[in-house]
């Protein structure tokens, strides 16, 4: 199984930004942890980072016969874009959409999710390990 990691806007800043949502723990941390739950699980991995919707939408379309797995934390494009809507759409790969909190008991605008529509599964407020849930559910689904 290969799986490929997106992370949006801002989650380069973790540890750093509002630590009293995200946590302490820094994106360094994220990619270790996930790399080392990949390599117990057989899981091939790829992880990506970027600020800017245009390098997301790319990374997503080159996913295309390359991935089985697509765990994708959008960050604020999540309530904002249908372009990474449309290329999930394009790529037809099975995708979880994992954010770290509760997304539920944050703004308002935090409820809205425009990938949700073409995502299997959303995972929210169990910080990193919903990387994980997601990652393993995608391995025990399409295995």
């Amino acid at each position: 199984m290969k799986i490929l990691v997106i992370n949006g806007p801002n989650l380069n800043m973790l540890g750093i930004r509002e630590p009293d949502v995200y946590g302490r723990s820094t994106y360094n941390d994220l990619c270790d942890m996930l790399k080392s739950h990949a390599a117990e699980q057989g899981i091939e991995l790829e992880i990506f980072q970027s600020n800017h919707e245009g390098a997301i939408v790319d990374k997503i379309q080159s996913a295309y016969n390359s991935f089985d797995g697509i765990v994708i934390n959008p960050a604020a494009y999540t309530h904002t874009s249908v372009a990474l809507l449309d290329a999930l759409k394009a790529v037809a790969i099975p995708a979880v959409e994992v954010h770290i909190s509760d997304v539920s008991t944050r703004e308002a605008f935090r409820s809205i999710s425009y990938v949700r529509e073409y995502c299997e599964k959303t995972i929210f407020g169990k910080g990193f390990n919903g990387y994980i849930e997601a990652m393993d559910y995608l391995s025990e689904k399409y295995k």
